[in-house]
């Protein structure tokens, strides 16, 4: 820290030459977030801001509300970790600083258009190649390996897999705020960003927090297929087809299969309709762009994976997380949404697999897409079938065929 460094102009245009030279505390603070900046964006990151580490109360108690309500359904850990989430000393008692690093993932393709494509699956855009994950922590270590060297101070980095309240965070060191959706918005970013936090014993400059700039538009809100939202930034998660697809481990439930179209990773609606998104460069990050076999994956191809050829397709991929039995389960829900009659043989073969979940999803595509061949086929299932659950699937074949469709606003 005694030497002249001349640094690289950082994108929001306050970096510019420094010197190193202190005669202050908070001068030298100021000198070590400019020149951790220019380490953030040779390290790839588009976005730098730094907030203390505490959340107001508030934060804390709008938590517990969400999961006093069971809004978290089965993600049974956001309870378990309550104490840690709630507030980032929790998870490190000594954090005095908190460095908001991201990088964007915008596509440069029209999230929604598979929507018209029945027969082909929609991945979520941020899942359409390598685990942002891995990157992201590489990087994070990248930086704060620097700042311990170069401050002395300690340091922890995250990602969104750690119990720590990273939106929250990011919006009160002025990343951004969050929008309607619950997810972070960027003027320059839009609503596609990838997070990753430095918790640290360093004493950095805060940055002041971002004003709200969504208005009146509630764009994010109306475009959720299955009414996720019950008002802006209230998603109840149980709703949500993110959570379906990828987190909920059981059955889907029958109100919103239909109102999932061909949705089979993670959703991107409410975030793609956001105005602020025409703001953002599609990214040049070469591990976001997407691998072209997922782009328009066929329904019937990711319903006919074994366990070998689902490690195989999706190694490094964050899909990995859900697993061959989610994933299967997914895209028999998702062909049943659509004019896949010619997927009717494999639909058969899924009704013996070893998983109970994929042979009750089997058991409802077919009551969808070929209804009198599921009513042949229920009594001699029901025979022999011990699981309550794909049971429950057989009897439902019986249900009132004149009852109204369900809606997104049908309960539970």
């Amino acid at each position: 820290m005694g030497r002249s460094k001349k640094v690289p102009s950082w994108p929001f245009g306050f970096l510019n030459a420094f010197n190193a030279v202190t005669k202050t505390p908070q001068d030298n603070g100021a000198a070590l977030k400019q020149a951790l900046a220019a380490q953030a964006q040779a390290a790839g990151f588009d976005l730098m801001a730094v907030t203390t580490a505490t959340l107001p109360d508030t934060v804390r108690r709008e938590l517990g509300a969400y999961l006093d309500d069971g809004r978290h359904g089965s993600m049974g850990w956001m309870a378990d970790t309550f104490e840690r989430r709630a507030h980032p000393q929790g998870m490190w008692p000594e954090a005095v600083s908190a460095v908001i690093l991201g990088m964007s993932y915008a596509p440069g393709f029209d999230p929604l258009a598979l929507a018209e494509h029945p027969q082909r699956g929609v991945i979520s855009s941020y899942a359409r190649n390598r685990d942002y994950h891995d990157l992201i922590k590489k990087r994070l270590k990248h930086v704060a390996r620097w700042l311990h060297q170069e401050s002395g101070a300690a340091v922890k980095v995250f990602v969104d897999t750690a119990p720590l309240m990273e939106k929250p965070l990011a919006a009160q060191a002025g990343a951004g705020w969050q929008g309607k959706h619950t997810n972070l918005v960027s003027r320059r970013f839009g609503s596609w960003l990838f997070l990753g936090e430095i918790l640290t014993t360093a004493s950095l400059p805060a940055d002041p927090p971002e004003g709200d700039h969504c208005g009146r538009c509630t764009s994010c809100i109306t475009a959720c297929p299955t009414a996720a939202f019950d008002g802006p930034r209230r998603i109840d998660p149980r709703r949500c087809v993110s959570y379906l697809t990828i987190e909920h481990e059981g059955p889907i439930p029958r109100p919103l299969r239909p109102l999932m179209g061909n949705r089979v990773y993670g959703c991107d609606d409410c975030l793609a309709v956001c105005p602020w998104n025409k703001f953002a460069t599609p990214t040049q990050v070469s591990e976001f762009l997407p691998r072209a076999e997922l782009m328009a994956p066929r329904l019937a191809d990711l319903a006919a994976l074994s366990d070998a050829d689902f490690r195989t397709v999706f190694t490094g991929s964050p899909i990995k997380r859900a697993g061959r039995v989610r994933m299967v389960r997914n895209a028999l829900n998702a062909l049943a949404n659509g004019p896949n009659v010619d997927a009717v043989p494999l639909i058969e073969r899924l009704l013996a697999d070893e998983s109970p979940i994929v042979r009750g999803a089997a058991v409802w595509a077919l009551s969808r897409l070929a209804p009198d061949r599921a009513a042949i086929l229920a009594a001699d299932a029901l025979a022999n079938e011990h699981d309550t659950d794909v049971r429950a699937e057989w009897a439902a074949l019986s249900e009132d065929p004149n009852a109204p469709p369900p809606t997104a606003h049908t309960p539970l």
